[in-house]
């Protein structure tokens, strides 16, 4: 009988990032300027440090972890890997449920994998503030955490809708030194722009995104950091999925389906795309997306390029979108609201070589308290997306009597969400599926390029 907490010595943090390019069949599209052109590399420089240019256009397989990220790493990695054998008693299973908890780290979430790689590669690079944008908080607090660890400042553009409704989050930032505004601000003239239309706008991830990359590209000591969405995020977060199969290893089982959450695509990348290099060589291995049905990028976005950000101010990327100025309901899965998703992600599920799948908002939270009751651990909003779909394939296996292996990542706790458990719990939240109409009018208005 294997273990259920399946844990590796500090020595066995992996010594490398998985570039998932060197194993797709075919190579990203460019990234281009407002003229419809591809953009050079260089020209990203405004708002980023070289080495994080350079591994966001790399196809090598490994990039080495430089030694002070992986000291830092040390802190909570390597994450424990869990086997759910009492969800699995409580549903019933036939099949065998993993999780690997990312909510050890001092920020309660996976994002500090990718928040402390940024800082060391900013700070070798002479800068000395940086500006970012936060959803949930998760990827605020991650780095005003590690701006704190490698002694710069950060200033944090957090949207509106969630600065209101996690104020702990807030303040974490603030605990380890952050500036924290609720997006939209009157501080850019992206922010003025938004509230010039709508005084009272709930934020949205692209509004924040347009208010930050504005003040890193007006400010020579500052740099702008992405939580999600860009290569270079996505393969610092391969640390996850690489630990995953160390630990599986050490008890003999390998997935049959691996399972993330999806909302920018750093945590659903971080988990499956390590595992995608064992499909590109011929192993079956399913690989499936989770995002909510009010901000269904994947599963009714259009594959096409857009802008990152609601102004305009970045480059134009080929990804799912659902429309630059897309404005998503508030949901509490703050960290899922985004109306684009990762090129990486977006081109795999494009080929058909990942799967995705939207789930409402109750049904999360129905899985999250039956994992809670099961397991003790709270997950975060964003997490039971992920959650509820193990739990599906796990019924799944019940009706069938099929035996299956389940592995899904458990981004983070939700420790600073019981606000909307709370509201769960009286009945107030509802689902909420984007009206179609709503879709197709921001369709329309997607940049016309090619």
């Amino acid at each position: 009988m294997s273990q259920t907490k399946i844990v590796l010595e500090e020595s066995e943090i992996p010594t490398h990032w998985y570039n998932v390019v060197a194993d797709m069949p075919n190579r990203p599209a460019p990234p281009l300027g407002p003229d419809g052109k591809p953009i050079p590399p260089q020209a990203l420089g405004a708002i980023f440090p070289e080495a994080l240019i350079l591994q966001e256009v790399s196809g090598e397989r490994w990039i080495p972890i430089p030694e002070p990220v992986r000291e830092a790493y040390r802190l909570w990695r390597p994450s424990p890997l869990y086997r759910a054998r009492r969800l699995e008693q409580a549903l019933g299973t036939p099949a065998k449920i993993y999780y690997k908890y990312e909510g050890v780290s001092a920020a309660g979430s996976h994002k500090p994998n990718t928040a402390v790689a940024q800082a060391y590669y900013n700070k070798e690079a002479g800068i000395t503030r940086l500006s970012t944008e936060t959803g949930a908080g998760q990827w605020g607090s991650s780095l005003a955490l590690a701006g704190q660890l490698f002694g710069l400042a950060v200033r944090v553009y957090m949207v509106k809708v969630s600065y209101e409704q996690k104020p702990f989050r807030r303040s974490m930032m603030q605990t380890w030194g952050a500036e924290v505004y609720a997006s939209p601000t009157d501080r850019t003239e992206s922010g003025r722009k938004i509230l010039a239309a709508d005084p009272a706008s709930p934020g949205s991830l692209g509004i924040a995104i347009s208010e930050a990359v504005e003040e890193a590209a007006s400010r020579k000591d500052t740099n702008y950091s992405l939580g999600s969405v860009l290569n270079h995020v996505l393969l610092h977060q391969t640390i996850i999925g690489q630990e995953a199969k160390k630990q599986l290893e050490k008890v003999g089982d390998y997935p049959d389906v691996v399972i993330a959450s999806c909302g920018g695509g750093s945590n659903f990348g971080g988990i499956a795309f390590p595992f995608f290099a064992d499909k590109a060589a011929g192993r079956r291995v399913r690989l499936v997306a989770v995002e909510p049905t009010s901000c269904p990028t994947l599963t009714k976005g259009k594959y096409a390029y857009d802008f990152g950000d609601t102004v305009g101010l970045t480059p134009l990327m080929l990804m799912y979108t659902l429309g630059h100025d897309f404005m998503p309901p508030g949901i509490h899965a703050g960290g899922l609201r985004y109306h684009g998703d990762s090129p990486l992600v977006s081109q795999l599920y494009h080929e058909k070589l990942i799967e995705a799948v939207a789930v409402p908002q109750l049904a999360t939270f129905e899985a999250g308290v039956a994992f809670a009751r099961a397991e003790g651990i709270i997950p975060a909003p964003e997490s039971n997306h992920a959650v509820r779909v193990a739990i599906d394939e796990a019924l799944a296996a019940k009706r069938t009597g099929e035996p299956k292996t389940i592995l899904f990542n458990l981004s983070g706790h939700g420790h600073f969400d019981m606000a909307a458990y709370d509201r769960y719990f009286a009945g107030e939240l509802e689902d909420y599926e984007y009206p179609k109409e709503a879709i197709e009018r921001s369709m329309q208005r997607l940049p016309k390029v090619g």
